[in-house]
């Protein structure tokens, strides 16, 4: 069955992520250890005790997910003979896109720590704290949200910053605009519009600061190509060429992640099965929501481990 292995985002992390694995298998220990020492901090055990507080800081939060992620794939090359190579595609969702590229070999455990750190901070430094906002709409499309942003009064910046699956749509910008689009969002279609709880405006023009820090630090990483195809956020098609994953990556932080459109052209290509590799399983769902004629399966725990083998 020809598969992709994609990795979770923001918003999957939660205490004792990744715990179990650690504890069960040295070779995901390791892993945690590496993040440790690139970012000279404890984060598996803020990770596996937290508090949650912490843990949810941007700059904590984008590494953790990360270490969890290859921790899992690590895993699974050693305990279920899952060559990434083998694979179709990989892909991952905002930050998840750094551990698709790790887990394929394209930048080191060790540099992917550390440009997640630093790709968190200057994100968080981007806009103050209170003065952006993100959303979520729910039940309606892209041209549906987008006529929601047009007609809602302001000028402050708000654009689509997710194309999460058909019917959830989420943006981002000043606050008081995406409030204002929350406000009317109904009158478009949509059955729920939700303030979400995030501490910036991610994936909009006003992290244009963050992606230039990350154009910066990415210049002085080594990138090469990875051992299969990744498919890109804000392109949602195959990429392999290192110059142009690294001018992705710097797109990333303002661009929207096409996650719809990638899930879409991976099946269109005949990926039949996804994993996801890492905490919680929003992009499985997601996945379910887009195409119900494939299949996915969350790899978080050891437990886990068996039912990849048998799937």
């Amino acid at each position: 069955m020809t598969r992709a292995f994609v990795f979770p985002g923001q918003g999957s992390q939660s205490v004792g992520m990744g715990a179990s694995l650690a504890d069960a298998f040295p070779v995901a220990r390791e892993v945690f250890e590496e993040v440790d020492e690139a970012l000279g901090q404890k984060l598996s055990k803020l990770m596996r005790e937290g508090p949650m507080e912490e843990l949810t800081l941007t700059a904590n939060t984008q590494p953790a997910l990360m270490a969890h992620s290859i921790a899992a794939m690590r895993v699974l090359e050693a305990e279920a003979d899952a060559d990434i190579a083998n694979a179709m595609f990989v892909a991952g969702h905002s930050l998840g896109e750094y551990s698709a590229l790790c887990a394929a070999r394209s930048i080191s455990l060790s540099d992917t720590a550390k440009l997640l750190r630093i790709r968190g901070e200057a994100m968080q430094a981007a806009v103050p704290v209170g003065e952006g906002a993100m959303a979520a709409l729910i039940g309606v499309d892209m041209q549906a949200a987008q006529k929601a942003i047009d007609a809602a009064k302001g000028d402050g910046v708000c654009e689509i910053a997710n194309d999460n699956a058909p019917g959830q749509v989420v943006i981002s910008g000043e606050k008081a605009r995406v409030e204002a689009v929350c406000a009317g969002a109904k009158e478009f279609g949509a059955k729920i519009a939700k303030l979400l709880p995030v501490s910036a405006p991610f994936h909009s023009s006003l992290m244009a600061p963050a992606a230039e820090r990350m154009r910066e630090a990415l210049a002085e990483v080594k990138i090469v190509a990875p051992a299969t195809t990744l498919v890109a956020n804000v392109t949602a098609k195959d990429v392999a060429n290192p110059a142009s994953i690294r001018d992705l990556l710097v797109k990333q932080v303002t661009g929207r992640v096409r996650w719809t459109e990638s899930v879409n052209h991976m099946t269109a290509e005949g990926c039949e099965l996804f994993i996801e590799v890492g905490s919680g399983k929003v992009l499985s769902g997601l996945i379910k929501r887009i195409n119900r004629d494939v299949q996915s399966l969350n790899v978080s725990e050891p437990g886990d481990i068996e039912a990849f083998v048998k799937a």
